[in-house]
């Protein structure tokens, strides 16, 4: 079993090396991770600039590979052959914060389990706000958890497993939930404008994470209960439910009159 590991913290994040030390124990562990900070990078590809992976070592000595490219780079290059390994499975993370609701299409993180998907291996996402008191040996724990039960029962096709971790202790978490992805954002942007010492204005967009545990059986309320969240999300966009409706419409390839 070779795994892939990535994230969009980049390639000298704890959370990254945390998650690896873990996954050991189910197989060979390759780390190929961005050497910078891609975070609410969404599903970024790097099609107009050549992609450079060189090694590097983790400062327990270990080895690992980073390149410029993004977090779905990443996963691209390991997929493709510049590992020069087949891998069975690609999991991205441990991100420093929870990837909830509708900001899982601006993630990083839950790109390259996309991408992976999308290429046909398992992808799965680990996310958990990082408290420094806690750590993240309790999300690696969770997450090893979850991928021994991936190697045991596979993914559906077209299917991302995106796995959140609340920020305790792990006796102080109620239980796993199977959620839904919850349908509004986690953080709820605010727009911030100040004055440079130039008097022009420039703006900071940030927000206050949304945490509502009325929203039960979804990723938030899950996570705002003390529950770990487990969301099988797809790639299948498409709302079957719209598309009657749609064919009532008229719509007509237009006559050109010129």
């Amino acid at each position: 079993m070779n795994i892939l590991i990535t994230n969009d913290d980049g390639v000298t994040s704890i959370g990254l090396h945390a998650l690896a030390d873990v996954l050991k124990e189910v197989g060979e562990v390759t780390i190929l991770a961005p050497n910078r900070n891609w975070s609410v990078s969404g599903h970024a590809k790097t099609l107009d600039n050549p992609l450079r992976v060189r090694s590097t070592n983790l400062p327990d000595g270990s080895n690992a590979f980073t390149t410029n490219g993004s977090p779905a780079d990443c996963v691209v290059l390991g997929l493709l052959g510049a590992l020069k390994k087949p891998i069975d499975l690609v999991v991205a993370g441990i991100n420093t914060s929870n990837n909830l609701g509708y900001d899982v299409n601006y993630s990083g993180t839950v790109a390259a389990a996309t991408e992976a998907t999308i290429m046909g291996v398992p992808g799965i996402a680990i996310s958990t706000l990082f408290d420094e008191d806690i750590g993240y040996g309790p999300a690696a724990k969770v997450g090893l958890q979850v991928v021994r039960q991936v190697v045991k029962h596979g993914l559906s096709p077209a299917t991302i497993l995106n796995v959140n971790v609340p920020t305790t202790t792990l006796d102080q978490m109620k239980g796993i939930e199977i959620t839904r992805q919850c349908d509004s954002g986690h953080h709820q942007d605010d727009l911030v404008h100040y004055k440079d010492p130039y008097g022009e204005t420039y703006y900071w967009i940030g927000g206050k994470p949304f945490n509502n545990p009325d929203k039960l059986g979804t990723d938030i309320g899950a996570i705002a209960n003390n529950y770990i969240s487990v969301t099988p999300l797809k790639i299948d966009r498409t709302l079957d439910s719209f598309i009657p409706d749609l064919k009532d419409w008229v719509l007509e390839v237009p006559i050109d009159h010129d």
